[in-house]
């Protein structure tokens, strides 16, 4: 089936040298007929609203070009349309999935757009941090050796006064920190490995810690400074917070439909598999 933007495209490229239109009448409204094809009208609002439909590249074609290209693909699916005497059960199943589709995104979009406030995300940016606790974030470096017994042998030698970060330089097999002496900035809870993270929360600043196991090997963790982390700005959130009222305003939504609605399922014990059998719709 061709797809909307596909056959408009196939029509614009032909009407690059289209005479301009006339002026435009007064009092013009959506039920404006502008074509009829074997007395099936045509209106404004049709193309008003096939227009707001076509993709962004159409959008850029003067104002005569495209009134005549989306009139004319109006007239064109209506004289194709009426050639069909008889829909089949497939194109009855696929029109009211169109309509059911399509009436229910227009409820989700007016429920989205109503939730998703500036006041509503200030709320949500309040209330995420208003009882939260301060974070801690941590400076640290670590030395990433395959075996126990090597990150046994090169705490040993830190113990004795060996450089940190030299030690790290020659044999961390963290190809990433160890060309820096090991360090791996600040971070804070939730993005490192379990085990280290709970060994950088439990060690004392200053002191090498470890050896500590991970999937990646053995390490030995050096934290350099703890500071208490900054909470991210509104800006920082802004589309986090909109998609979860967004989600919770049309789950609730949607809730209330349903409880509201009378819902039977008389096809629940219908074999699944019947959904892939093409010919109960032929």
């Amino acid at each position: 089936m061709l797809k909307q933007s596909r056959l408009f495209g196939a029509l614009a490229l032909g009407l690059a040298a289209v005479a301009p239109l006339g002026a435009r009448a007064e009092g013009e409204t959506a039920d404006t007929v502008v074509a009829t094809v074997n007395g099936t009208e045509i209106t404004l609002g049709q193309m008003v609203a096939l227009r707001e439909n076509l993709p962004q590249q159409y959008l850029t074609l003067p104002d005569d070009v495209l009134f005549t290209g989306i009139l004319d693909q109006l007239i064109q699916q209506e004289a194709l349309a009426q050639t069909v005497a008889t829909p089949t059960k497939r194109d009855a199943a696929n029109i009211e999935n169109d309509r059911r589709g399509y009436l229910s995104g227009v409820v989700i979009g007016k429920v989205a757009e109503t939730a998703v406030t500036d006041e509503a995300i200030q709320k949500a940016y309040d209330d995420r941090f208003k009882d939260a606790a301060p974070l801690t974030e941590y400076s640290a470096a670590h030395i990433l050796v395959e075996t126990e017994e090597k990150a046994k042998e090169l705490k040993a030698q830190l113990d004795a006064g060996g450089d940190f970060a030299e030690l790290a330089k020659a044999n961390s097999i963290d190809t990433g920190s160890g060309a820096a002496g090991g360090e791996l900035g600040w971070f804070g809870t939730g993005v490192m490995v379990k085990p280290f993270e709970d060994a950088v929360i439990a060690a004392e600043v200053g002191k090498v810690t470890g050896p500590v196991q991970t999937d990646f090997g053995w390490h030995l963790i050096l934290v350099r400074e703890t500071r208490v982390a900054a909470n991210p700005t509104l800006d920082d959130l802004r589309e986090e917070l909109a998609a979860e009222i967004e989600t919770k305003a049309i789950e609730d939504h949607l809730k209330s439909v349903l409880d509201a609605a009378k819902v039977e399922k008389p096809g629940e014990a219908i074999d699944p598999a019947l959904i892939k059998d093409p010919a109960l719709i032929d």
